[in-house]
């Protein structure tokens, strides 16, 4: 069997995927992404679980969207039950880039919730792109129950996922307001004025709400 140009350009871009040179992967991944082949998905979705460099990643993130959803949705979907974390991470990260309605049933309260601080993130970032009309009260209620976790940058991606949704999340704000957890309060506060106003920054918002929070459980003089 005679092999075209075509096939030695595959052959050679599937290769470079897995080279130990980050710029050849690169190269490889905007390659593959600029002639897509229904023969490289598999590739690809493989790469991203096991891709070091963010940069890399996300170049096969954007060859995956450039194939026909047809192609890669089902093995993203398949992705997110992965036991290894970046896999899932990059799937629901490539899921809210592709931006298909029909990976929502797939962001589970599970995956919400994930223990890996990263899969959790990719999760609350695809959820507010893909939640369905009429949902975004019930996704504010699950993405609420993840205020007060992790450090300042996780809160911040929660909080930014919050604020997306809208007006809805006033409600699970305020009742967040009075938690029995100090760092959910606080942080319930400083989305409430991200909310309130956008370009706020996050890092004196979240500080201004734990002072206020600290200060609220604070004995009064006199007792």
């Amino acid at each position: 069997m005679t092999m075209t140009r075509q096939d030695t350009d595959a052959i050679r871009a599937l290769q470079g995927l897995e080279d130990s040179h980050s710029s050849v992967r690169l190269r490889a991944a905007l390659a593959v992404g600029t002639a897509p082949d229904p023969r490289f998905v598999d590739k690809l979705i493989q790469r991203c679980a096991i891709e070091p460099e963010f940069f890399v990643r996300d170049m096969l993130t954007w060859a995956l969207v450039r194939h026909p959803v047809s192609l890669t949705l089902p093995e993203l979907l398949r992705e997110l039950r992965s036991e290894r974390a970046q896999a899932r991470s990059q799937a629901l990260h490539t899921l809210s880039k592709i931006g298909d309605r029909q990976a929502w049933p797939a962001i589970t309260r599970a995956l919400l919730s994930d223990a890996d601080a990263e899969v959790a993130r990719s999760a609350w970032r695809a959820a507010v792109v893909l939640v369905p009309e009429g949902e975004e009260s019930s996704l504010a209620a699950d993405l609420a129950a993840q205020l007060g976790r992790g450090e300042q940058e996780t809160q911040l991606s929660l909080s930014q996922a919050l604020v997306s949704l809208g007006e809805v999340i006033v409600p699970v704000l305020q009742a967040a307001t009075t938690a029995d957890d100090p760092p959910v309060r606080a942080h319930a506060l400083a989305t409430q004025r991200l909310l309130r106003d956008p370009d706020a920054g996050f890092e004196l918002a979240i500080e201004e709400a734990k002072r206020a929070v600290a200060l609220a459980g604070a004995p009064q003089d006199g007792r």
